[in-house]
This record gives structure tokens, C-alpha cells and sequence, in this order.
């Protein structure tokens, strides 16, 4: 597992949540990262990010389709996806509840 993933919009998260969904090439995972998360990657990061990805098992590339060459998340990716969501999942919870806790008290 990858623990070096970093904040929440990390490049690299956001890469894999986005190839979650399906199997992208670079601009459609652009597109689809700054819909749904107002985060736009700039391409030197973008292919910057897949390539460490790949690197690590957590994407592979596919044939390229002209010159879009597609990437989809590998059962290494989609696993570390799901602990890293599952870490955020609980660390908005905890930080919820104790933001609760302080506003109920101040």
C-alpha cells in the first residue's frame, strides 16, 4: 500500500478516483477531475502523476487510440483508492463531530 499519497487533492488520489469510474486517456481525466472537483491538473502534472502510477502498479496504460493512449486503475490502484477514502471518510467524521463539539461549547 501507498502512503504517500498526500492531501485530499493530492493529483494522484485524484487520478485514481477519476479512473475509477472507467478507463481515461489524459485530457478526459482533466475534464473530469475539474467537474467534479474544481481541480484543474495541468498536463506536466497530469502525466507526471501517471507515470508515477504506473510506475507503482496502481494504473497501467492501455494501446494508444490514436494519439490518446488510455489508463485504467489496476486491482493494486483500486484498493489503495479505497483506503485512502476510507481514511478521509473518517477523518471528516472525526473532525465533524468535534467541530460539533466545540461550536455546542463555545
Amino acid at each position: 500500500m501507498v502512503d504517500d499519497l498526500g492531501r485530499w487533492a493530492e493529483p494522484g488520489l485524484l487520478v485514481l478516483a477519476s479512473l475509477a469510474e472507467g478507463e481515461k486517456h489524459g485530457y478526459a481525466i482533466t475534464a473530469d477531475v475539474t467537474e467534479h472537483v474544481g481541480v484543474t491538473l495541468g498536463p506536466g502534472t497530469l502525466y507526471a502523476v501517471l507515470g508515477r502510477l504506473e510506475e507503482r502498479g496502481l494504473i497501467e496504460g492501455l494501446p494508444a487510440d490514436g494519439r490518446r493512449r488510455p489508463y485504467r486503475l489496476t486491482a493494486a490502484g483500486a484498493a489503495e483508492l479505497s483506503a485512502q477514502a476510507t481514511r478521509m471518510q473518517q477523518l471528516a467524521a472525526l473532525s465533524l463531530g468535534r467541530l460539533a463539539l466545540g461550536t455546542a461549547t463555545a
